[in-house]
């Protein structure tokens, strides 16, 4: 029996919503022609996204840049809404199915500001991008100025690699200042961290972000925040700790800022608690260049644009790469016999005996 033909539409609805994986969606979809209009009229794949990252709600329109896959074109027996309707269930398909599909890598790509640094450029924000707490034999390590309250708190801004990511995990490394006495580790107690995107009236890219200090109480003002953590509390000790989310955390708009909360550390010399650390890492899956965001207002409304030829293209690289490296069999016996022949090419300099080759064999291996 067609439950979909036979139920009310609520409870067809209602019984659809209740999977959640985007590819069982797709394969209802394609039973039939009803329930692909059913699917798509009442945007399931929609309802699943938002349902399982309601950080989309953001999204004011949809863009398919150049979609020569399936490009949206004027069909008299369907009407503009329908065609809009089905570009939205293609994309966010994708867009779930992309999201669910989590190969973790660094997402950070480039310091954008300090709070405070103490020398710079020596103790600078950048040096967090790198891994370790030493590079060609110095120190590398961003470094606050101190401060005689212990509560200040002090925020490292980062520019992640991809407007849309898919944040999962947050490292970080307190430094342990192993050329002073005592080899003090400069931790703060705690860190929280908070996602969201730049001022739309700011070009983050192209601003003076690394010098000034006198400017950088101004920059509270540049980003707008859309999801903010709960605290974490940092060991001090010199390891990169790893601060697990109870649930991936999807960030519109790529900027991330980590905030260090107390100081444990202080200076011997001046009596002043300082924080430093060696090394930051964000942990997620980036979304490009299949997907990327327009931010439109300071609201954080956002156009969404899907590539889909990118995508193809991607895909298509990647077969031909995977396709060179196959080759043919007449390739892969050529490239046996030339081994077999620097083999014995090897043993005869070394002094061994070579093996005797029969010339039958060798002339069915070329």
């Amino acid at each position: 029996m067609d439950f979909v033909q036979c139920l009310l539409p609520d409870m067809s609805t209602k019984i659809l919503t209740c999977l959640e994986d985007p590819s069982d969606l797709i394969r209802v979809s394609a039973v039939s022609s009803s329930w692909r209009e059913f699917v798509i009229g009442n945007g399931l794949c929609k309802h699943l996204c938002l349902k399982r990252f309601p950080e989309i709600s953001s999204v004011a329109n949809m863009i398919e840049v150049e979609n020569r896959v399936v490009p949206m074109v004027s069909q008299p027996e369907k009407t503009a809404e329908w065609l809009f309707l089905e570009r939205d269930h293609r994309v966010y398909a994708f867009l779930t199915r992309g999201l669910s599909n989590c190969v973790k890598e660094d997402c950070l790509v480039d310091a954008i500001h300090a709070s405070s640094t103490d020398n710079y450029p020596e103790e600078s924000i950048l040096n967090t991008l790198k891994p370790g707490d030493r590079v060609d034999y110095r120190a590398s390590y961003w470094s606050s100025r101190g401060e005689s309250d212990p509560t200040v708190p002090e925020t490292l801004t980062y520019k992640l690699i991809s407007k849309l990511c898919l944040i999962s995990e947050i490292h970080v490394q307190p430094f342990q200042a192993y050329f002073q006495f005592g080899i003090p580790i400069y931790s703060a107690k705690a860190m929280k961290f908070r996602v969201g995107n730049p001022n739309v009236k700011i070009d983050v890219e192209s601003d003076n972000r690394h010098e000034s200090a006198a400017a950088q109480g101004s920059y509270c003002d540049k980003f707008v925040w859309t999801y903010t953590s709960p605290e974490f509390p940092i060991a001090q000790e010199n390891i990169l700790q790893k601060f697990k989310l109870p649930e991936p955390v999807l960030c519109v708009g790529g900027i991330l800022q980590v905030e260090l909360l107390g100081r444990v550390q202080r200076q011997q010399l001046d009596g002043l608690y300082y924080i430093c650390v060696s090394h930051v890492q964000v942990v997620g899956r980036p979304l490009l260049p299949t997907f990327d965001v327009e931010i439109l207002d300071e609201a954080g409304q956002c156009n969404l644009k899907y590539c889909p030829v990118e995508r193809s293209l991607c895909q298509s690289s990647k077969k031909s790469s995977e396709g060179g490296e196959s080759g043919s069999p007449r390739f892969h016996r050529f490239r046996a016999s030339l081994r077999g022949w620097e083999q014995i090419i090897l043993n005869t300099l070394l002094g061994a005996r070579a093996d005797v080759v029969d010339d039958d064999s060798d002339e069915d291996d070329v």
